[in-house]
């Protein structure tokens, strides 16, 4: 069955657009010839909030920032995990992927963007980020890819020392910065820790038996970030 084009839209900054395609149930959000997602392959996205959910469960009122809205697995997999007075901010760049959770996507979000506990913004998750210290017990990347970006080069100011210790500013004491990945980049953990978090690596397979590897840093905020962190 040939895939069929549902919509595009241009990325601001970005060379290629951003399509959404279907293939029967099947549907996938793409850049050029490279999939960023697809509705198949969720474990990964689900453990982005369930694993930091999991250290948050004594807190009465979390509060979450995730980027990246997507397909929506993260943020109700968040939901399902969190209490009733929980708080998730969630932060899109693309207008055309919030018309898509709204349009031909509905299905797969099962009613996520409707729920009081959710505030939906339409913004660069940077700008949530630096928006002030200590406003967060988690936030949760899922943006372009990861470190390794391919989207748009402002992207990487998420994942360079200048943006890791700007997450680790903005999360409260003990918070937890996690960072979903297309696949490992052991100079990107190392920074992590140079920027005064604890780091926990998870992989996980794409598709079983086989598939590409995906990857969650699980980091924790320490006291205080390394004070030069510059280099790699």
């Amino acid at each position: 069955m040939p895939w069929t084009l549902i919509d595009s839209a241009e990325i601001p900054g970005g060379a290629a657009p951003m399509q959404l395609l279907s293939q029967g149930d099947t549907f996938s959000i793409r850049v050029g010839t490279a999939e960023l997602m697809t509705n198949r392959d969720r474990d990964s996205e689900q453990a982005l909030a369930t694993m930091p959910c999991a250290r948050l469960r004594d807190h009465a009122a979390p509060r979450l920032l995730i980027g990246g809205l997507g397909m929506g697995f993260t943020l109700r997999a968040a939901l399902d995990a969190l209490g009733l007075h929980a708080e998730v901010v969630v932060a899109e760049l693309m207008p055309a992927v919030i018309a898509w959770a709204r349009g031909p996507l509905t299905h797969l979000f099962g009613g996520s963007l409707d729920d009081p506990r959710v505030d939906l913004v339409e913004a660069d998750v940077n700008r949530l980020i630096q928006s002030g210290p200590a406003k967060y017990d988690a936030i949760l990347l899922d943006v372009d890819n990861g470190p390794a970006g391919m989207m748009r080069r402002q992207n990487d100011r998420l994942y360079d020392a200048w943006g890791l210790r700007r997450a680790h500013y903005a999360l409260r004491p003990g918070g937890i910065l996690a960072v979903w990945s297309g696949g490992p980049d052991r100079r990107f953990k190392a920074r992590l820790r140079r920027c005064g978090f604890s780091v926990e690596e998870i992989r996980f397979s794409a598709r079983k038996p086989e598939g590409s590897r995906h990857v969650l840093w699980i980091a924790q905020r320490g006291d205080t970030p390394a004070a030069d962190v510059s280099s790699d």
